[in-house]
């Protein structure tokens, strides 16, 4: 069974699953399915808005495929979501990830 088909297994038993979720998106974005990935980071991040790692990998895969000015909104309610749960690390590679974006424009 491939990766997709047993994330996608595992979260028609618990559609709660974060990891599952998470690792769906990973695994469309790793494939180059942004449309795929962005949905699933959209849905982990209504369910859990302060899982932090689903705001900069959406961001990311946002940035890869040009669209800047989503990937900042992202990476600002990311920010939000990171110092609202004390994630500072997490917070501080968003700055820095969002310095990077406004430079570039």
């Amino acid at each position: 069974m491939d990766r997709i088909a047993a994330l996608n297994e595992i979260l028609e038993q618990n559609p709660d699953d974060t990891f599952a979720r998470y690792g769906l998106a990973m695994e469309f974005s790793r494939m180059g399915n942004v449309e795929g990935a962005l949905e699933e980071f959209k849905k982990l991040l209504s369910a859990h808005p302060d899982y932090t790692a689903g705001y900069f990998m959406a961001a990311q895969t946002l940035a890869k495929c040009g669209r800047n000015d989503e990937a900042v909104k992202m990476l600002s309610d990311g920010i939000v979501s990171a110092s609202r749960s004390g994630n500072a690390h997490a917070q501080s590679e968003m700055e820095a990830m969002l310095a990077e974006l406004s430079q570039a424009k």
